[in-house]
């Protein structure tokens, strides 16, 4: 009979809380607390009436038997198409802040397989406290933990940030000509370049915006949101946007810094400054790092002098109880004192980094061979860096079948950023929270947890790590 399956990873930190899986036919419910599940749903025609192919996928989070939410989907049998529902459109899954608990979940919506594609559909949800206030929880300033050097921090970080939003790529898409569209896409895609200038510029125009949220959006969280899941890293790329794009989108959008991807936009950097501060001033004992850096801006996106991004820092700290900190600061003090010269902005910009990102290893829809590289990192740890970057994303966009695949099948849930996310979440996290990640804790500098679509348990597993590198 017809079916279409849904792969399902679960992962919770709350005693009394469950999070049940159903389909028609089948419900199955979690409650292991700081363990990444994995179950296997199938919508099967031969669970439905006779005749009928769309069945009912959902989940439903309970705490102590009160239910806190329930998403879902109509998912065709016979087609495997996701129909009606709360979470088809992966704007719609914004994580959800209730009863002092963060849900964050997302849903990709499977093809056939093409290009070694998932071809079940996938769904991932985490349960988590609110860590709004967790350095403060963790780190108490009256406890003797509080003097323990800030560089012995772990941090968890939201990659890319700045593209948790469509709204100004959308404004200058909507304005540009088929042309600009064309050669930013193509910049940002090369492997999918001959793809993309064998369509009409008609089309282009049509799919452009599914396209980028496809391939380009990275975060779908509001930056308030990334805050109390737990994210005290970022880093931002400032630059103005693509000059052919501005030219052909004739001042629709304001020639300021807006974070770039490529060549293509998200959020300005004096809104994100803005949240990040006024974050630091309500929150008293949390610290957040920001790095600013422009790996793969190109020329063409205008980057800001040091006076530019000193005069937008002046004008969002006006009136606010925070002082920023730099490098020194961060390499060379302890939390206490941070706190208490009420540094707990840290402002840093190209730092000698050390990462795990390797552009072959992270072009990858399983996840195996990041696992093979974080290994070798651990046998070999590197020395002499302010930051370890431990990066859980995968980089499928770097892999060409994918990308035209993603180009001609481009829709709001279709991502193969969000198609390696459960698989690669579920590979990654276990592998840091074990011996793997405590071999890569030796470093005199601050250790940081990145990923895609943030949620609670990287936060979890970053913060476990750092409860253990404090001692």
């Amino acid at each position: 009979m017809p079916s279409k399956g849904i792969l399902i990873t679960t992962y919770t930190t709350v005693p009394s809380t469950t999070i049940t899986l159903s389909v028609p036919g089948q419900t199955i419910t979690k409650s292991s607390l700081r363990t990444h599940t994995h179950d296997h749903l199938e919508v099967d025609s031969a669970n439905l009436p006779r005749f009928k192919f769309t069945g009912r996928f959902s989940f439903t989070v309970q705490r102590s038997d009160r239910e806190l939410t329930t998403q879902w989907v109509d998912i065709n049998s016979l087609t495997g198409k996701l129909e009606d529902g709360t979470i088809h459109v992966m704007d719609a899954t914004a994580s959800l802040l209730l009863d002092g608990l963060v849900i964050c979940y997302g849903f990709y919506d499977a093809g056939p397989g093409v290009a070694g594609l998932p071809k079940q559909h996938l769904c991932y949800v985490t349960v988590t406290t609110d860590l709004g206030d967790w350095m403060g929880t963790l780190l108490p300033q009256s406890s003797p933990i509080s003097q323990r050097p800030f560089n012995r921090m772990v941090l968890p970080g939201a990659h890319d940030v700045g593209m948790n939003t469509m709204s100004t790529a959308l404004t200058l898409l909507e304005k540009a000509g088929s042309g600009a569209i064309k050669e930013v896409l193509g910049r940002e895609l090369p492997h999918a370049l001959d793809t993309i200038n064998k369509l009409s510029d008609s089309a282009v125009g049509k799919i452009a915006p599914d396209i980028v949220r496809a391939l380009a959006v990275t975060q779908k969280d509001s930056l308030d949101a990334l805050l109390r899941i737990g994210a005290r890293y970022f880093e931002f790329r400032p630059a103005k946007c693509h000059r052919r794009m501005m030219g052909d989108g004739g001042g629709a959008l304001e020639d300021t810094w807006f974070f770039q991807h490529g060549a293509i936009p998200g959020m300005a950097y004096k809104a994100f400054l803005e949240k990040v501060v006024g974050f630091v001033d309500e929150h008293e004992g949390e610290i957040i790092v920001v790095q600013l850096r422009w790996d793969g801006v190109p020329k063409e996106c205008p980057r800001p002098s040091g006076e530019d991004l000193q005069n937008v820092l002046k004008e969002v700290m006006k009136g606010k109880r925070v002082e920023v900190g730099n490098l020194d600061d961060m390499m060379r003090k302890s939390i206490r004192e941070l706190r208490d010269e009420k540094k707990r902005l840290i402002m840093l910009q190209n730092v000698n980094q050390v990462s795990n990102y390797d552009d072959a290893a992270n072009a990858t829809l399983n996840g195996d061979s990041m696992v093979n590289k974080l290994k070798d990192m651990a046998m070999n740890p590197p020395k002499g860096h302010p930051i370890t970057l431990l990066q859980c994303q995968a980089t499928a966009t770097n892999i060409r079948d994918v990308v035209v695949a993603s180009v001609l099948d481009s829709d709001v849930n279709t991502s193969p950023i969000l198609a390696t996310k459960p698989v690669c979440d579920a590979k990654i996290l276990p592998l840091l929270r074990g011996e793997c990640g405590k071999d890569l804790m030796g470093e005199e500098g601050v250790v940081v947890l990145l990923n895609d679509f943030f949620d609670g348990a990287t936060a979890d597993v970053a913060i476990e790590l750092c409860k253990g590198r404090m001692g």
